[in-house]
């Protein structure tokens, strides 16, 4: 199969590029990634419309990667608890070579296809749940393997892959593929591939979050306020929600803890 993320680049004598050329170039190569996404939204949304209601009946989403991919799963799942005040078990972010891969390369982490399913298994999932496997190429076997053995189990899978026709393109239940193209430097999938996934990610657990009752209006009514930037932002959507001044918002926001509650609570 050949992998349209591993073909060669539009550009080539890199090194003799000035910064100004790079950048343009680089530029106008991420300008390419919205489109390709914006063309696969119909898929995005059918692979959240299904996982919802698993996830109003306490179901989990899961995502699984390795390199790359993995850390873009670890982190948006990661952001889910303080900006929407969920449980960091809600959505859940797994990486080939456990959480030390986070900041390093593990070797061959990504080759064994027998361990994403021991991982998953580690989280004791089930039917309610869902898995989605994020892989730039479309094959990396720790993803592949996981998924093959979540379908045995007739648990709902989602594949996001920037290579159409490639096994995470085709096997899941839910494939998103957005064609980005080759990279700026070939082979070099943290670039657009990377950003397309991010993308999609974001898209994914904002829209679920979202319809999950975590947002009211335009607001992350439930976020943790673990630092004082998020207080402040807390006190002020009392503030304006409530009209009252920004002392009392934020004595509010104190003593109830959450913003929801506090307007709830003067309601």
């Amino acid at each position: 199969m050949e992998r349209i993320t591993e073909s060669s680049s539009n550009y080539d004598g890199l090194e003799t590029m000035s910064t100004r050329e790079l950048l343009s170039n680089i530029n106008g190569e991420d300008q390419k990634v919205a489109i390709a996404v914006q063309k696969i939204l119909p898929q995005i949304e059918n692979f959240i419309d299904s996982c919802l209601p698993k996830m109003q009946n306490g179901g989990r989403l899961f995502y699984m990667g390795a390199g790359t991919s993995g850390r873009l799963g670890v982190v948006d799942a990661s952001e889910c608890p303080p900006t929407f005040g969920v449980s960091e078990n809600v959505v859940v972010g797994i990486i080939a070579g456990g959480d030390k891969a986070i900041r390093k390369a593990v070797e061959f982490a990504e080759d064994d296809e027998n361990q994403g399913w021991k991982d998953l298994e580690n989280y004791k999932i089930s039917k309610l749940d869902t898995v989605l496997g994020i892989a730039a190429s479309g094959t990396t076997p720790y993803v592949m393997g996981a998924l093959r053995k979540c379908k045995e189990n007739e648990i709902v899978t989602g594949g996001l892959t920037c290579n159409p026709g490639s096994p995470l393109g085709t096997e899941p239940d839910f494939p998103m593929v957005p064609i980005v193209g080759p990279e700026f430097v070939t082979g070099s999938t943290r670039m657009k591939s990377g950003t397309a996934q991010k993308l999609v990610l974001n898209m994914i657990s904002t829209s679920l979050m979202i319809k999950l009752g975590h947002v009211k209006g335009n607001k992350m009514v439930d976020m943790q306020l673990s630092n004082n930037k998020l207080v402040e932002r807390g006190a002020k959507m009392i503030q304006s929600t409530l009209k009252c001044t920004y002392e009392e918002a934020k004595e509010l926001l104190i003593r109830h803890g959450s913003v929801r509650k506090a307007v709830e609570a003067k309601n």
